[in-house]
């Protein structure tokens, strides 16, 4: 039984899953190449976009872990909890996004679910008009690193909840 924080009663949740495997323990090296990737990806970008994109992708991967995670760290970063709520449907909810933010969210889906075996060009044009070359580069690579970190969380089976805001930064 667990007492939920915005309910005077005890609730009774699913019991929480244990990860598969923890894959960073096993394998440090490659843990250790995923963050300095990660570090040199997030350079130059703005926080709040790259916190959307990683956002945006977890939710489309299902990792858990990673939503758990770019949430919280989004609203450390003073993102609204409206904006969070909204970008799972961020296509209906355009009106709270920049012209900018839309551009680099159309991306990351484009990238992220591949099933036509290519990024559309209008979805790429629309990216390049709205950031310059390198910072371009720089979010293809957010996106690229935040679906690989998606495919450890899945894969191992991550479990979200306990990550507090900034503990990997």
């Amino acid at each position: 039984m667990t007492t939920h924080p915005d309910t005077p009663t005890t609730v009774e949740y699913a019991p929480e899953r244990p990860a598969r495997l923890e894959w960073a323990k096993h394998a440090p090296e490659v843990y250790q190449a995923m963050v300095r990737l990660e570090t040199a990806a997030r350079k130059g970008l703005d926080h709040t976009l790259y916190e959307l994109v990683k956002i945006r992708a977890s939710q489309i991967n299902h990792c858990a872990f990673c939503i758990d995670m770019h949430t919280k760290d989004a609203l450390a970063a003073g993102e609204s909890v409206e904006r969070i709520v909204q970008l799972s449907a961020w296509d209906e909810s355009r009106h709270f996004y920049t012209a900018k933010e839309i551009a680099a969210l159309e991306l990351t889906e484009a990238v992220t679910v591949l099933t036509d075996g290519f990024v559309p060009d209008e979805v790429y044009d629309n990216a390049a008009k709205h950031f310059e070359e390198a910072e371009l580069a720089q979010v293809i690579a957010a996106i690229t690193v935040i679906n690989a970190w998606n495919r450890f969380g899945v894969t191992c089976r991550m479990a979200p909840g306990h990550y507090e805001p900034g503990q990997y930064k």
